[in-house]
């Protein structure tokens, strides 16, 4: 039966039997979105490799030894929906129909096997209309079934002239056929034309005609195939470079049609100048949220694409550390696509009943709870939060991103609330619905049937809260256009907390960029902090001293209280490459960690 048939007889029903019909309407619509019903979990390998920001290649032994371990991660208790093959499967040769012989000499038969075999429904990722992906190695060849599309810039590819399109679709029904069940798209470039449409149309004409080629063929391919879910990346949307932009409407809902879910940034660190170097990148993806919901994307939609592990350069080589808070925060903001990236062969198998045990708890809220966002825009650098309202209690996720202790009212919490994870250090002060957390803290608070020990999710090990932090009024002095200095005598027994951030003419923090591993710069050449007490050089701990490709606008180090000498004054200098000293700032803080946490 074909769909002019199916139309015909729901016109029908709508005449005789309108309830029948609305119910088969919204049936058969429902199938043909296919849409999320539930949230989901996805491995995604990328960070376990990088080809971008490092020079670890992807091949099958990689994928296969991850896939190895996410069955281990399943026995222990762990959901894994399904395993996105990220970017660089692909033989550049081949217009994405064939693997990269090197790497994958026999195609991706066994890892499609496997999947199969372990109950895991497989993803691949494509680029849009981006020809060249990083370097030249990776630049796709333009096939004779492409070359019609090909832009005037030569690195694109037209949507909505030639064959490229086309030949896309049937590339995705091939692996489609083959049991893909997700494509992830990236790189979307909707300027790109071809010569003869770049001197007969206007820009704006051009992009609208490339989004509309895009939609058609994917709302035809979803038709066809109502059981696979498409993932939008970069390109669709979103300003992603820094988290001191204010908010615009740069989504483009339609988007929505067609994707499941839209990603909001990929992890990187925020503008806002933290000593905890991992909760600055988790300010930055909380932002990112923020913003696709002032866009007006549900927050089920959203891909906050946070929870990245792994010893690579996309990931500044992070390993594990501060992982549990990372993940917390990615199930928090409450998108249906809940993506773990990167080397689970780190987690053992204790992390993986704690994994569990935190899946069970936010996919349930996700699905029958309703999840908002509370508080600041995140990239001010004040407290905000989220908020799982489900039948029998509500549960609150919550960031104090300021550098002070800051009391926290939890929207609608009624009765005895009970923490159920924080970071180390301060512990959260709990009185009925307000909160007190240290500077940089994260807790999370269950109250009604949230308030348990079954729920208690424990410590964050990696991050350290001070006890007690005051700043420090001192005199800032320019000593020349790149340095900044302040001296002052220290308060016996404190930890001095130096911040530095650098600031435009109109006091707004940009980056510096050094570039990635492993021929970049580390952040530190660019922003160096040093403190001395008479002729002595003092130790200074910073976490920022890494290649970052995204950038970065800071820098904090702090002196501990047992390298400074009592009553003697501090000469601390920072430096900054390509700022001017006159619109840096710098700001002192003096804090006291508990004995145990120094």
């Amino acid at each position: 039966m074909n769909r002019i048939r199916i139309n015909a007889l729901l016109l029908l029903l709508c005449i005789f039997l309108p309830g029948v019909a609305q119910n088969v309407s919204d049936g058969w619509n429902k199938n043909r979105t296919a849409r999320l019903t539930k949230p989901v979990f996805v491995y995604n390998n990328w960070s376990a490799y990088d080809e971008l920001s490092d020079n670890i290649p992807l091949n099958e032994a990689l994928a296969m030894k991850e896939l190895d371990h996410i069955v281990r991660l399943k026995k222990s208790g762990v959901q894994v929906d399904y395993y996105m093959m990220d970017a660089f499967w692909f033989d550049v040769n081949e217009g994405y129909r064939k693997w990269r012989p090197d790497c994958w000499p026999e195609g991706p038969k066994r890892w499609l096997d496997a999947c199969k075999r372990e109950g895991i429904k497989p993803g691949l990722w494509f680029s849009t209309n981006l020809l060249r992906i990083g370097g030249e190695a990776n630049t796709m060849k333009v096939i004779p079934e492409w070359e019609n599309s090909v832009a005037e810039d030569g690195t694109t590819l037209c949507l909505f002239r030639g064959g490229y399109l086309h030949h896309l679709m049937q590339t995705l029904q091939m692996y489609a056929d083959m049991g893909i069940k997700m494509f992830k798209f990236d790189f979307a470039y909707f300027d790109a034309a071809t010569p003869d449409a770049k001197c007969t149309m206007l820009p704006a004409d051009i992009e609208e005609q490339n989004k509309n080629a895009f939609i058609s063929a994917i709302k035809e391919f979803r038709y066809k195939n109502p059981d696979v879910l498409f993932i939008g990346y970069n390109g669709f949307g979103g300003d992603m470079e820094n988290t001191v932009t204010p908010f615009r409407k740069t989504v483009d809902l339609r988007w929505l049609e067609i994707f499941d879910t839209m990603y909001c940034g990929d992890p990187r660190l925020s503008d806002v100048p933290m000593m905890n170097f991992w909760r600055s990148q988790d300010l930055y993806s909380d932002h990112m949220t923020f913003q696709y919901l002032f866009n007006g994307v549900p927050v089920q939609r959203i891909d906050n694409c946070a929870f990245m592990i792994g010893t690579t350069g996309t990931c500044y080589n992070r390993a594990l550390n501060a992982w549990k808070g990372m993940m917390i925060l990615t199930m928090a903001r409450g998108g249906w696509l809940n993506v773990c990236h990167g080397n689970i062969d780190l987690l053992s198998d204790d992390d993986a009943r704690w994994m569990a045990k935190t899946q069970q708890l936010y996919m349930k809220v996700q699905q029958y709870g309703n999840i908002s966002a509370f508080g600041s825009i995140p990239g001010k650098a004040l407290p905000y939060g989220y908020m799982a309202s489900a039948e029998g209690g509500n549960l609150y996720t919550v960031v104090n991103a300021s550098q002070e202790k800051a009391k926290v009212t939890l929207p609608e919490a009624t009765g005895t609330g009970r923490v159920l994870f924080t970071d180390s250090g301060f512990m959260p002060v709990l009185e009925k619905n307000i909160v007190e957390l240290g500077p940089e803290q994260m807790v999370v608070v269950g109250y009604g049937k949230f308030s348990t020990r079954e729920y208690d999710l424990g410590i964050e090990k990696d991050i350290v809260i001070p006890a007690t932090i005051q700043k420090v009024k001192i005199d800032v002095q320019k000593k020349n256009e790149h340095i900044l200095q302040a001296h002052y005598i220290p308060s016996k027994g404190k930890t001095v907390r130096i911040l530095f951030q650098q600031l435009d003419e109109r006091g707004k923090a940009f980056r510096s960029w050094g570039g990635a591993p492993p021929t970049g710069i580390k952040m530190d050449h660019f922003f160096n902090i040093e403190v001395k007490q008479g002729k002595r050089a003092v130790p200074v701990k910073k976490s920022h001293d890494k290649m970052i490709w995204c950038g970065l606008s800071w820098a904090v180090g702090e002196v501990s209280a047992d390298d400074i000498k009592e009553g003697r004054p501090l000469e601390i200098s920072c430096t900054t490459i390509d700022g001017n000293s006159e619109h840096c700032l710098l700001e002192v803080y003096e804090v006291e960690y508990s004995a145990d946490k120094k």
